[in-house]
């Protein structure tokens, strides 16, 4: 099952899963309950249950904890809809759930929709189309609202154990482990007897972050998690080996999701966040409560990730180190890869998303054997909607090839290649924070005074690049302080999607389509989108940064000594890209990337020794197909002219808000 294992790996509870697969329908139902109606001869749920007279309630669920230390458990608001007829039956149904602190405070989807609430406080309108599409075929649908935000007790703390309680109290409570109530202050309980219990959690940016968190507890009923452009570690968000990727910390994203009754209470929580994140950028216990990398041996979820391989708000290493940790563990998984930035499928392959997601929760959440976890693992757009699968991700054949930088008839600008340097041979550049990669991809090919490039040779085949990379730098720095970057470049003539744009690869329509019932207080229609694309000259596809005082430690930074050598790594982006034959690959290596780093205190110099600098890059093929590809060209091969190209725009300043707003 490619899903199940990553190559040829398999494990215990991959064997257990297929062994048992002849059993699920059986296993996801309690005695007497039943299926939602299938499609004939389609094996799939379909639309045979009244959206407009579902019945929608609100329940306050106690997390157990008491964030906001007002001597009382926290309750969370839970706004459920739900099928009357299943109720009725007295048939117990699963639950798609979206955990959030952005339903009050600013909006979820393309459109930013908001919750809404009748005049007696009954849930009208759910954001997005998660309710509209699947509650007509058998499910119920939860919109939770985080600790400290919207109708929540409590406080956000920003992917800590507040926030991740938030959620799985709801999954506990769900499967009759927990107690719920009929108010936020009340003593009337609410139960959940119309749940089956199992649950599959979905949400993008910060929403998916929480489904992460709260598949790494182990919770028992939480089937499936759907992750989208969804951070693994928060720690990871906000610094990248001690650089600082903001120009603040977790307290101001909590402030800024709180309730305003929230913010008045919340202050200690603010001041803990405060201290227990220094913008040294040491990791503290603090961010190691915030990862959810360690604990990937206990998800017991399988998990759809979806990501931007352009996102530079929650940029793709949060993907791949996730990606790796649950590959590790033998967790069912399976992913789509755009080139989009920080975008929902839903506003990138609509049609194709809807029904794939339809199919993976009528799956692992009504038992359906419809095929969804026998069909090739991963959907990577290569191109403007152009989609390709892979059986495996990254693809079986894929090796780790480390490439050497070289030095080059110009100064700054060397040969990549399999071919080491000479000892003693260096090259140098000074920190220069007002530029960024856009502004040293242009210029690549000249000798400038902000970064070194090393390039191959024009490629006579296609190479392909597909997952994680790293390069091992040595530098001398003349200062006591130096942050480093790391990028890898095309060279040559494409046309990709605009992620720099407002719209990150998207431009939003006018026309909408509908995908599910609707009622007056609650549409299922939303605007179409399209490609915005840019015929470019270059493109940066995977990219890293490090503090250079990391070099002991990722952990902790140090003080360095002008003029000693430094060794460290800077772990590149999961990537999945394709160089195409006539192009050519390049790293630049760099001080700060502009508006995706912090610069450090002083302007370095720093000289590169060659010798001791390589990069490690996941190419298919590996050596043989790098050897293969810059051997075929034709030795009269000049560089593709690309000088009457653009590129995209640099990098923007953000605030450091995973998808708040409509992105």
């Amino acid at each position: 099952m490619p899903i199940c294992a990553r190559g040829t790996r398999l494990t215990y509870r991959s064997l257990v899963s297929a062994a048992s697969a002849a059993l699920m329908t059986v296993a996801l139902f309690p005695a007497g309950a039943q299926s939602a109606p299938l499609a004939p001869g389609r094996g799939e749920s379909t639309p045979v249950y009244s959206y407009e007279n579902a019945i929608r309630e609100s329940v306050w669920v106690d997390t157990r904890l008491d964030g906001d230390g007002d001597g009382r458990t926290d309750r969370v608001a839970v706004d459920i809809v739900r099928p009357v007829e299943t109720e009725r039956q007295g048939r117990r149904i699963p639950v798609i759930m979206d955990a959030s602190p952005y339903y009050a405070c600013c909006g979820r989807g393309n459109e930013s929709q908001r919750k809404t609430y009748d005049a007696e406080g009954r849930p009208v309108q759910f954001p997005l189309y998660y309710d509209n599409y699947f509650v007509p075929r058998g499910y119920a649908f939860a919109a939770v609202d985080l600790a400290g935000t919207n109708r929540s007790d409590g406080c956000a703390d920003v992917g800590g154990a507040s926030d991740v309680q938030s959620a799985k109290a709801v999954v506990d409570w769900l499967n009759g482990r927990g107690h719920g109530y009929t108010t936020r202050t009340g003593t009337e309980r609410a139960d959940a007897a119309w749940s089956n219990g199992d649950t599959g959690m979905i949400g993008k940016s910060y929403d998916g972050t929480v489904a992460n968190g709260v598949a790494a507890t182990g919770v028992e009923g939480l089937r499936t998690i759907v992750p989208i452009g969804a951070i693994s570690s928060w720690y990871d968000y906000y610094f990248a080996k001690g650089a600082p990727l903001y120009d603040s910390g977790p307290e101001w994203l909590s402030r800024y999701v709180n309730s305003p009754d929230a913010r008045k209470r919340c202050q200690a929580v603010q001041q803990r966040l405060i201290d227990g994140a220094p913008r040294t950028g040491d990791l503290t216990p603090l961010w190691a409560e915030r990862d959810y990398l360690p604990d990937a041996g206990k998800v017991e979820a399988s998990v759809f990730a979806v990501h931007g391989m352009q996102d530079l708000n929650v940029r793709p290493g949060h993907f791949g180190q996730w990606w790796d940790a649950l590959a590790d563990e033998g967790v069912e998984r399976k992913v789509w890869l755009s080139q989009t930035g920080h975008v929902d499928p839903f506003d990138f392959r609509r049609a194709e998303w809807v029904k794939t997601l339809h199919r993976w929760f009528d799956h692992y959440l009504l038992g359906y054997e419809n095929g969804v976890d026998r069909e090739p693992m991963a959907d990577v757009e290569h191109a403007p909607d152009r989609w390709s699968t892979d059986r495996v991700w990254p693809p079986s054949t894929t090796r780790p090839t480390v490439l050497r930088p070289g030095k080059g008839a110009a100064p700054g600008v060397g040969a990549l290649s399999l071919k080491p340097a000479r000892p003693g041979a260096s090259e140098r550049f000074t920190d220069d924070r007002t530029q960024d990669e856009t502004d040293w991809a242009a210029q690549a090919d000249q000798s400038t005074p902000a970064k070194t490039a090393f390039i191959t040779k024009p490629l006579g085949r296609d190479l392909r690049l597909s997952g994680s990379a790293e390069v091992e730098v040595t530098v001398t720095p003349t200062t006591s302080t130096a942050h480093l970057s790391a990028v890898l470049v095309d060279l040559g003539p494409d046309t990709i999607r605009d992620y720099a744009d407002l719209g990150e690869g998207i431009t939003t329509l006018a026309e909408r389509t509908c995908w599910g019932a609707s009622t007056p207080g609650d549409s299922s229609c939303y605007k179409e989108t399209r490609a915005r694309t840019k015929a470019v000259g270059h493109t940066v596809f995977s990219r890293g940064w490090a503090d250079l005082g990391n070099y002991a430690s990722a952990a902790q930074g140090r003080p360095l000594t002008p003029g000693a050598a430094y060794t460290i790594s800077l772990d590149l982006h999961a990537a999945d890209h394709i160089v195409p034959a006539g192009h050519r690959l390049a790293l630049i290596i760099a001080g700060t990337d502009k508006d995706l780093i912090e610069p450090p205190a002083s302007t370095p110099t720093l000289t590169v020794d060659l010798a001791r600098t390589s990069a490690e890059l996941p190419i298919v093929g590996g050596m043989p197909a790098f050897v293969r590809a810059v051997r075929s060209a034709p030795a009269a091969t000049a560089a593709p002219d690309a000088s009457l190209l653009g590129s995209v725009a640099g990098p923007r300043s953000i605030r450091p808000i995973p998808g708040g707003g409509n992105r």
